[in-house]
């Protein structure tokens, strides 16, 4: 029997595909779990209708993260820290803190998508990846300064 499947299903496929799968395993688990539906004219294009959708988002999310990175790339951003005469912060710096003066500037970039190679325990120029999409990432400049109140 054909079934799109409506979930990801393991050793069988995709959610999205249609397979072939015996009718027993798909009447008595595949519809009663709701991981699949029979397949039918109008299931079949629906799928279509999804996976066009899908991939227009995808491209749109591309887009917008590669206009980012033209905005971002190289630029430095200051992010203050407390910390003593000597240069040493009190902490470290983290991807909230980074996070935190990005969004000050305008940009909406989550903490997760913050890459910090070495961590920063002093003042100066560090050199930070910033992942905008699976496919692109920039690299920022954090110049820290300490913030002695």
């Amino acid at each position: 029997m054909k079934v799109i499947l409506l979930a990801d299903v393991k050793n069988l496929g995709k959610a999205g595909d249609v397979v072939n799968a015996s009718d027993g395993y798909a009447r008595n688990f595949l519809f009663k779990q709701g991981l699949a539906k029979e397949m039918t004219a109008a299931g079949l294009n629906e799928v279509k209708v999804q996976a066009g959708a899908k991939a227009e988002h995808e491209r749109r999310a591309l887009a917008e993260a590669q206009e980012t990175k033209k905005t971002i790339e190289g630029k430095t951003f200051e992010v203050k820290a407390r910390g003593g005469a000597d240069g040493r912060l009190y902490g470290a710096v983290t991807a909230s803190d980074i996070s935190d003066t990005l969004k000050a500037a305008g940009f909406e970039i989550e903490k997760k998508k913050i890459v910090i190679n070495n961590p920063i325990k002093n003042t100066g120029i560090f050199s930070v990846r910033v992942k905008l999409h699976p496919k692109v990432s920039a690299d920022i400049n954090v110049e820290v300064v300490t913030d002695r109140s």
